[in-house]
This record gives C-alpha cells, structure tokens and sequence, in this order.
C-alpha cells in the first residue's frame, strides 16, 4: 500500500481565470493559503496580504487565494468579479483561485487536507470563518494556521514565515 503524501504538492486547482494549476508548481516556497470573501468584514485583509506580499517579494513565499462562500453567503461574486474585485479594490497580485467550498462534506480536496490531521499529518483546524490561514513550508507541508482576527502583517504572521524562508 502506498503512502498518500503529506504535502500539497498532490493537488491541483482551477485558477479564476479557468487555466488548472498543479500546486506542485509551488515546490521550494513557503505558502499563505487564505479563504477570502469579498463582502467580508475581514476583506480589507486583501490588501495586507498584499503588502506582506510585496515585503517578501525578494523570498520564495506566495500568498494563494481562495473564495469560498461558506460563511454567511459573503463571497456573492463569480469568476473574474471576484478577481476584479481583490485586484480594483485591494490592489492584489497574488493568485486567486476558483470559488469552492471549504468546509463540510463537499469540501474541495484541498481544504479537506489542510484541515485534517489525519490527512496532512500536522495539524488539525478546519476554518470558522472567511480569512483563516494555513501556512505551508518549503516541503508542501501544513506547518501552522492563523485565525481570521490575526492580520497579514502581524508580528505572528512575519516571524514564522521568516523562520520557514
């Protein structure tokens, strides 16, 4: 029997422009995976992620980004609105992906691994809310996870990423 890995390496998603993208193409970064929501309290996080995006371009780090309309119906937008959106309103560069669920029984893949640690062997924590965040070492691996309350470019956020880079 062969062992499922323990990265994310193993999945691909669709990019909000259509175009699949294999995470794997992320090999050797350190990785923010985000939901967001654009009719979310939290949304003006958008425009911290991209700062902190900015701060670190020089690093291997990415910030990838996931709508999902799982908490009290705020991501209302579709395709390239959801996009326009980050990009006119918060002025972000970092991929975005596909809307998708991210909790319950129909969660995408992904979301199910991130969350589960029996499945990412790390940890287990599974999103209450739009802007929680999963960090991602250099290995594809789930190595820690922020609450929506804890901004982008808080201390916490800053030194584990660093520590990872």
């Amino acid at each position: 029997m062969t062992e499922i890995p323990k990265n994310i390496y193993q999945f691909k998603a669709r990019l909000i422009n259509g175009k699949d993208k294999n995470l794997s193409d992320y090999k050797g970064k350190v990785l923010l995976i985000v939901n967001i929501a654009s009719a979310c309290g939290f949304a003006p996080q958008l425009e911290e992620l991209q700062a902190l995006k900015e701060i670190m371009k020089e690093e291997e780090f990415e910030i990838l980004g996931f709508p999902s309309n799982d908490f009290g119906g705020q991501e209302p937008l579709n395709g390239m609105a959801i996009n326009e959106f980050c990009s006119v309103n918060y002025g972000v560069q970092f991929p975005i992906f596909e809307k998708m669920m991210i909790r319950g029984e129909h969660a995408n893949p992904i979301y199910k691994f991130l969350g589960d640690k029996n499945l990412n062997g790390k940890l287990k924590s599974t999103p209450r809310w739009n802007f929680h965040k999963y960090l991602i070492n250099r290995n594809g691996e789930v190595v820690d996870y922020f609450f929506p309350f804890t901004k982008p470019l808080s201390a916490k956020i800053r030194k584990k990423i660093q520590r990872l880079l």
